[in-house]
């Protein structure tokens, strides 16, 4: 079997040009009436600063996966302490929220495992044989979850219930790596990070509908909260692309700093959180006018992002620091540092605001 590995920890790429043109390939041209629809906002459920009810007994932790130690650090977000340690499988990379927000997932690409955690006690649980996890996603309806099997090269649809696998889906691109859903969840956009490509993909017949390409080494992926366009981030253009899912294609590019990486939504839903993993910046960029706001020095080698319930904490892995990083978000400021185990990746703040959880480290609709 072949396995999936992370995103090389070396220094980041040098920066690459913009993709030369050539022509975009859609295989089914048709995409279903209403899926990109503009909506309000499609992150209204995770706004409130309330808890759903499903989860308002579970106490608030930080999860982190530490990628070259084989280890979960577990954070106590008031004490800013690590408060809990334990092994998993080997090569953890994100720490994935259960669509029905009960548990916790660790995904362990080499180990070919999730280890599953109960976030009640913090402890784990068990494991679950996956080939090849280096993502894990649900897709809206939580009917089906989806292994990102990186090395594999393939999306492999399982049963929620039973992680048996529905459908295998081929991406002839290498490095895929991050994706999210349109409105209706009737399909996604994955990146591709060592091909520079995006794939689109039907989350109801389970086939590639269309791909086109963005250069450089694209990364997160996070749909606008009008639903209308996806913003992707890309390490080695330095910036974040626009795309418009319909007719693929990149409609605008916005310069953040040196190894754009991760992306996260303010709980307002109105500026987009990029982590410049390269330089040690966070960039802020405003939804309505595609612009950054502002932009944070906050050192290290800001990785995966997460906020805090209330917003107003930006937590960060440091990937090669071995920290976590904790900001204001009102004023950019960095609040603490906090010592983990090495190589930390996909953290997860948990339980946040939202009806259920669309996977990777927490995406929440």
């Amino acid at each position: 079997m072949v396995l999936a590995d992370c995103s090389s920890t070396s220094s980041p790429a040098p920066v690459a040009p913009a993709p030369t043109p050539r022509q975009f390939v859609v295989h089914h041209p048709h995409v279903p009436a209403g899926s990109v629809r503009q909506n309000p906002n499609v992150y209204a459920a995770a706004d409130s600063l309330q808890l759903d009810k499903a989860v308002a007994d579970i106490p608030k932790r930080v999860y982190v996966p530490n990628n070259l130690a084989d280890t979960v650090d577990v954070i106590d977000p008031i004490s800013y302490k690590v408060i809990g340690h334990f092994s998993v499988g080997r090569s953890p990379q994100h720490i994935t929220p259960s669509w029905d927000l009960q548990r916790l997932y660790v995904d362990n690409t080499s180990g070919n495992t999730l280890t599953v955690i109960d976030p009640r006690n913090g402890q784990p649980t068990g494991l679950i044989p996956v080939a090849d996890p280096y993502n894990l996603y649900f897709t809206p309806d939580g009917t089906k979850a989806i292994v990102v099997a990186e090395r594999q090269r393939r999306l492999i649809f399982c049963d929620t219930r039973t992680w048996q696998t529905i459908k295998s889906v081929p991406v002839r691109w290498r490095g895929l790596d991050h994706l999210d859903f349109s409105a209706d969840g009737r399909y996604l956009l994955a990146s591709t990070e060592f091909s520079g490509e995006l794939v689109r993909v039907d989350t109801v017949s389970m086939a590639v509908t269309g791909e086109m390409p963005v250069g450089g080494l694209p990364v997160d992926v996070r749909l606008g909260p009008d639903g209308s366009v996806f913003f992707v981030a890309n390490q080695s253009r330095n910036g974040v692309s626009v795309i418009d899912p319909v007719h693929l294609r990149e409609i605008a590019f916005i310069s953040t700093g040196r190894g754009a990486h991760g992306l996260y939504v303010s709980r307002d839903a109105k500026s987009l959180y990029v982590s410049n993993r390269g330089e040690g910046t966070i960039s802020v960029v405003d939804f309505a006018t595609r612009r950054v706001s502002g932009t944070w020095k906050v050192g290290g080698s800001p990785d995966m992002l997460q906020l805090s319930p209330d917003g107003r904490q930006l937590w960060a892995s440091n990937r090669y620091n071995a920290t976590i990083s904790v900001i204001d978000t009102a004023t950019g400021q960095l609040l603490h540092v906090i010592r983990v185990g090495p190589g930390p990746h996909g953290l997860s703040y948990f339980p946040e605001p939202g009806r259920h959880s669309l996977g990777h480290n927490g995406i929440y609709r």
